[in-house]
């Protein structure tokens, strides 16, 4: 099969694999690296912020299935904005898309670095990044199977935490009340930096062209990789703010290490670090994919280096943009602030968002892209004043 610009991309993908990539690319982010600056943002709030973050989320996800079904190529939103608004939103979104989406790379590759390797963590960074592009280089089937190993493990630790904190732990329920210092614009950023967390769903649109049945695996897939990550992430936040409250969490480095510490658990501190590398692993490896797959669709549109919009002959892979995405992470890992990567990609893909859900609105049942819409501008913006303070500092 073929493209107006070349071959096309294998449909090899059913809806356990999308699901498993959208989880793989969700469960890293948001428990090990967000939970703590949305406490700094928000304190016991973040609950809140996790629940706005989620109403986001859902809006996005059900206009980005939508518009999924209907534009089954590979490139996500780029493609919709395309097809629905016009060429410069097309544009907009790409470029939001893949600058929001590298960040996010070099920050879940940090994270693998400073929880394997503290002293050395930029080199730890620029090593998994070039490992993880050699296994999507090979093929998305074989990215799918290691991504599959990945989530089973962090799903296994995240259970373990939450068994040892609420079981063991010294919680605390006046700890997940409000407290005086909670605003409106805190629990706003809050809700930002969550939403970082729950982005990859995403990841199942942007492989619809090797995904098998798009117009019904793409729909079915979404929701679920959401609602099993919305679970996970609230039994998780609600376990560790009990235990370390909100101050006490805003500071953590390693908000689960501490909380099974303060549960008196402090032996299994390394496994808890060992599951937070796998889930930034999962993390990275899903990234990297999606943002080849959005270079590959802007390449066969020549917005980017049309050299770039190759199919390999064998594994069936874009491995020309898989090759220049690792390049440019790798770059950024080497030299990135982890918390300055998450509120740069915050920003950069709730406006890709924004726009996935402007394309949405003119198919018609406009209340959900509305909402999606306002909300993703709201968060957005919300970043913008702590992140330049952050980079101009």
């Amino acid at each position: 099969m073929k493209t107006p610009d070349g071959p096309a991309l294998h449909r090899q993908l059913g809806t356990v694999d999308a699901v498993v990539i959208g989880l793989g690319s969700m469960m890293g982010a948001g428990v090990f690296v967000a939970f703590a600056p949305a406490a700094a943002a928000a304190g016991s709030g973040l609950l809140i912020g996790l629940v706005v973050a989620a109403a986001v989320a859902y809006c996005n996800a059900t206009s980005s299935a939508r518009l999924a079904a209907i534009y089954p190529q590979s490139g996500g939103t780029y493609v919709y904005a395309k097809e629905r608004l016009g060429g410069f939103w097309a544009g907009l979104a790409g470029w939001s898309f893949i600058s929001g989406k590298t960040a996010s790379c070099a920050a879940m590759a940090l994270t693998v670095g400073y929880y394997v390797w503290p002293g050395w963590a930029h080199a730890v960074a620029v090593g998994a990044v070039v490992a993880l592009t050699a296994v999507n280089y090979v093929g998305i089937q074989k990215s799918a199977l290691l991504t599959r190993v990945l989530v089973a493990v962090v799903l296994a630790v995240l259970a373990a935490v939450v068994v040892v904190v609420l079981g063991f732990g010294d919680i605390d329920a006046a700890r997940l009340t409000l407290g005086d210092d909670v605003s409106a614009a805190g629990v706003l950023q809050a809700a930002a930096l969550l939403f970082f967390a729950f982005a990859g769903y995403a990841r199942i649109a942007t492989l619809g062209e090797e995904v098998r049945d798009p117009a019904t695996t793409i729909p079915r897939a979404i929701p679920i990789a959401l609602s099993i990550t919305l679970v996970v992430y609230a039994t998780v936040a609600v376990a560790v703010l009990s235990e370390l409250g909100g101050q006490t969490l805003a500071l953590a480095t390693a908000p689960l290490a501490d909380a099974v510490a303060a549960a008196g658990y402090p032996g299994f501190e390394p496994v808890v670090r060992a599951g937070a590398a796998v889930a930034a692993l999962g993390s990275l490896l899903a990234l990297i994919l999606g943002v080849s797959r959005t270079t590959l669709a802007m390449a066969r549109d020549r917005r980017l280096p049309h050299a770039l919009a190759v199919v390999h002959p064998r594994f069936g892979s874009p491995h020309r943009a898989d090759v220049a995405v690792g390049a440019v992470v790798a770059v950024l890992a080497a030299v990135a602030d982890v918390r300055s990567a998450i509120g740069f990609s915050s920003f950069a893909v709730l406006m890709y968002y924004a726009i996935a859900n402007a394309a949405a609105f003119t198919l018609g049942r406009r209340v959900i892209p509305t909402a999606g819409f306002i909300g993703c501008l709201l968060l957005a913006f919300s970043l913008v004043g702590p992140l330049a303070y952050r980079l101009t500092t």
